[in-house]
């Protein structure tokens, strides 16, 4: 009976380190085996062919962040438009996991941008001053707020508050900056850079300059290669992460919702569509502990920001904390209430009808670096920053999935899908680029034909001045991308790479 149990066991070993194996050469979803399983070539031998592969098993997850895994979802109105837009009519979409911050970006957050901006750009002082936030969108003609004007940027009891008077294209740059700094302080951390805070004007560290081979100061040591050179590290040594940005108004929307503990009692189904980032069709805390207690940041009625004296309902006369009130399913903070916050998308009234089903993004404008006639990406500009330029017709011409450049009025403002007339706009707009929502004169000479532009941007949430309708994930409102108001903040995503953590190892 033991020699018996013994040759099974032995058996099932040998199948074991058979399969593992995969035949000598293939690879598994762990890793990647050292040779080709295509050409038998061997991987990083430094006598053939010298081609690099890094052993990599999953992306890192960047400074707070929180990971979404993505699904499908249906985006869009969940109860009664009582504004009666009818912009947000129900769609459904997929999106794949991606990173989110766990919190607003907060005032000490934005200061410490701010000061970097000031010690570095001592050339171009106006760069600092366009990223100042407008403290002035606190005032009111028949209130008194000019102590928010001067405090509440910059007052340590703000530290931890959400900064406000931002605008679009000031959280657009500062997600970029934080992209750069993150990246910098990783490749320090390798011992790629040596910290460097003598850093001035265009000898700054820019990821993009420094992929393309653009920014050497402060290099302690490069890559070696496999013919005994160095090189910069690149995007294929997995050390870099992706660019932190805006999330798009779907993943926005998505991570808000958070439908990920309604799904996993019955797998593929959820009985019930959620109306705010909680279950329940009510703001308050149902919980034992802490029973009726406002889950949100919001006004309740005309006049009551904060309830009664002795019995606060959301304890906070303006914004709160950024870590206030209890997360989402996903862990995040204030997705509703609080401050709005600026998504990445344009707005268009139709746009949940007229997206992609994955990934659905309104806004793009597809550009590349601009290189000279042999090919080499030109020189940075004066703030260490490469250029990027439109992609021209030329090079589209040929592409089978778009044609130009700029798609923002894409089936929805370009000159086939205008209401006015196809001819005249022909013959008196640059073609395919000016439709209806141009901010200009109408098609017979008469004033401007709609107040959205293609500078309308999309901001979701809520904030500590609206009523509750507004925090319903998918209510939407727009403003200009250069405006800003004292209820509007941003968090930043970031794209994940590669498959969904945790996913199964068949």
């Amino acid at each position: 009976m033991k020699k018996r149990l013994s040759f099974i066991a032995l058996f099932f070993v040998s199948v074991l380190v058979l399969s593992s194996c995969g035949g000598g050469g293939g690879s598994s979803r762990s890793g990647i085996s050292d040779i080709s399983t295509t050409t038998g070539w061997d991987y990083n031998d430094e006598e053939m062919g010298r081609f690099e592969v890094i052993e990599y098993q999953q992306m890192e997850q960047g400074p707070g962040l929180v990971y979404i895994e993505g699904g499908t979802f249906v985006m869009g109105q969940v109860t009664e438009d009582v504004v009666y837009e009818w912009n947000n009519v129900p769609g459904r979409f997929t999106l794949p996991s991606f990173y989110m911050d766990e919190t607003e970006i907060r005032n000490v957050d934005y200061r410490e941008y701010l000061n970097w901006l000031k010690l570095v750009y001592q050339g171009y002082p106006s760069v600092h001053q366009m990223a100042l936030p407008d403290t002035l969108v606190w005032r009111s003609p028949l209130a008194y707020n000019e102590p928010y004007v001067e405090y509440y940027f910059r007052h340590p009891a703000f530290h931890n508050y959400p900064v406000v008077g931002v605008s679009w294209i000031q959280a657009k740059n500062y997600c970029e900056w934080r992209t750069d700094r993150v990246n910098e302080r990783r490749l320090i951390d390798e011992g790629v850079l040596e910290m460097n805070p003598n850093q001035v004007d265009e000898d700054n560290f820019n990821t993009d300059a420094y992929l393309a081979g653009q920014y050497e100061s402060g290099v302690r040591e490069n890559r070696p290669t496999l013919d005994g050179g160095e090189r910069h590290v690149i995007m294929e040594d997995g050390i870099l992460l992706p660019k932190y940005r805006l999330p798009t108004e779907a993943e926005w929307e998505y991570a808000a919702l958070s439908m990920i503990e309604n799904s996993r009692e019955s797998p593929e189904r959820i009985y019930s569509r959620k109306i705010f980032p909680w279950n329940g069709h009510y703001v308050r805390n149902d919980s034992k502990q802490f029973q009726g207690d406002f889950r949100a940041n919001f006004q309740r009625g005309r006049g009551d920001m904060m309830g009664v004296a002795g019995a606060l309902n959301d304890n906070a006369a303006i914004t709160a904390p950024v870590d206030a009130y209890w997360p989402n399913d996903y862990g995040l903070y204030n997705m509703a209430g609080n401050v709005n916050e600026w998504v990445l998308d344009v707005y268009r009234p139709m746009s949940s009808q007229d997206m992609a089903e994955f990934k659905p993004f309104r806004g793009n404008v597809f550009q590349t670096l601009e290189r000279d006639e042999d090919g080499v990406v030109v020189e940075k500009d004066s703030l260490g920053r490469v250029n990027w330029r439109n992609m021209t017709e030329a090079e589209s011409m040929n592409r089978v999935n778009y044609r130009n450049a700029d798609n923002i009025n894409y089936g929805d403002g370009d000159l086939r899908s205008s209401i006015v007339e196809g001819d005249w706009l022909a013959a008196n707009y640059e073609k395919g680029t000016k439709g209806m929502y141009y901010p200009g004169k109408g098609a017979r000479g008469d004033k401007m034909r709609s107040l959205i532009t293609d500078k309308s941007r999309v901001y979701k949430g809520g904030g500590w001045n609206d009523r509750v309708y507004w925090l319903i994930p998918g209510t939407r409102r727009f403003l200009e991308e250069y405006k800003s108001q004292a209820n509007i903040g941003f968090r930043c995503a970031m794209n994940h790479v590669g498959g969904n953590l945790g996913m199964p190892n068949y």
